[in-house]
């Protein structure tokens, strides 16, 4: 066996208990499979170290953090053949929850030997500067990617998904920027669209419906509107789950589409959850990209 944990110290529930990493990794070795611990130290180091995994012949990657440093650790194994198992140990948890991996990560390491790998696609974001990214989870332009840039990390690390509210409430007010979403279906403008591979925001919410991880397609979101205050109605359609059929909303099912910001002002992108940089952005699925292990339904 050649097994690695690549895991953040500093992501939500492991920052407050340090100790759940040797108790997640005496689990696993409890299970017969032993795994040696690679720690994160600074942004990107999750991703140069799970392209060092793979050099060194590894057989299965964990990964114990929020969705941004799983997101770090696909892109340093994407189009490889090497398994991957997502355990939860950051904010939301987006990509665990969706898969039914849940939220507690002892019990979903004492769950691993349940799962099984599946080749799934991933999303590939493209900059203009050639600049090339994957994601697994969502892609999301204007007010939740600027939502993202502002979250105070102190707030996150005591307040965990508040902070999130806390910083869409210093913007209630303002005019927003607007993007272009261009697709096989047209052009459109709003000031939030969603490119989502699950069903789960934000670890509690549903604005993608019909989505499923292991299909090859986007289910892209648009919401329209320059107002800030008008997303309290966008807000309350999401948690009545009658979004899709609301004035303003645009959903469709695509595997290719583009961004760009629409009247001068800067539109920020969020890779699963991750603020990434600024639009324009070409965004496209990739078939077969990674061998992800979950406790898939049959």
């Amino acid at each position: 066996m050649n097994s690695f944990l690549i895991y953040n110290p500093n992501a939500g529930k492991l920052s407050r208990h340090p100790s759940l990493i040797p108790k997640v990794q005496a689990i696993l070795a409890d299970a017969g499979r032993a795994v040696t611990l690679r720690p994160t130290a600074a942004p990107g180091d999750a991703s140069r170290l799970a392209r060092e995994c793979v050099a060194a012949g590894a057989d299965h990657i964990y990964v114990v953090g929020g969705d941004g440093t799983i997101n770090e650790v696909i892109n340093g194994i994407a189009g490889s053949q090497v398994p991957l198992t997502p355990l939860p140990g950051g904010t939301a948890n987006c990509l665990a929850v969706e898969l039914g991996i849940g939220t507690r990560l002892r019990s979903a390491a004492r769950r691993t030997a349940e799962f099984t790998p599946k080749r799934i696609p991933l999303g590939k974001c493209r900059f203009a500067s050639g600049e090339e990214r994957y994601f697994i989870a969502m892609a999301g332009a204007g007010v939740d990617a600027d939502i993202v840039r502002r979250v105070n990390p102190w707030l996150k690390r005591s307040l965990g998904k508040a902070a999130y509210w806390v910083a869409g409430f210093t913007n209630f007010f303002n005019l927003l920027p607007e993007l272009q979403l261009e697709n096989d279906l047209g052009a459109h403008r709003g000031s939030f669209a969603l490119a989502s591979r699950i069903r789960n925001y934000g670890g509690d919410l549903e604005i993608a419906r019909e989505v499923r991880i292991e299909e090859p397609y986007f289910e892209t979101v648009l919401f329209e509107g320059r107002f800030a205050l008008g997303y309290t109605l966008y807000l309350l359609g999401v948690l009545t789950r009658t979004h899709h059929t609301m004035p303003g909303v645009r959903v469709c099912k695509t595997d290719r589409l583009r961004l760009a910001a629409a009247n001068g002002r800067p539109v920020y992108l969020q890779l699963d959850g991750e603020q990434i940089g600024e639009l324009p952005a070409e965004l496209e699925v990739v078939p077969n990209a990674l061998s992800l292990c979950a406790p898939w339904k049959t």
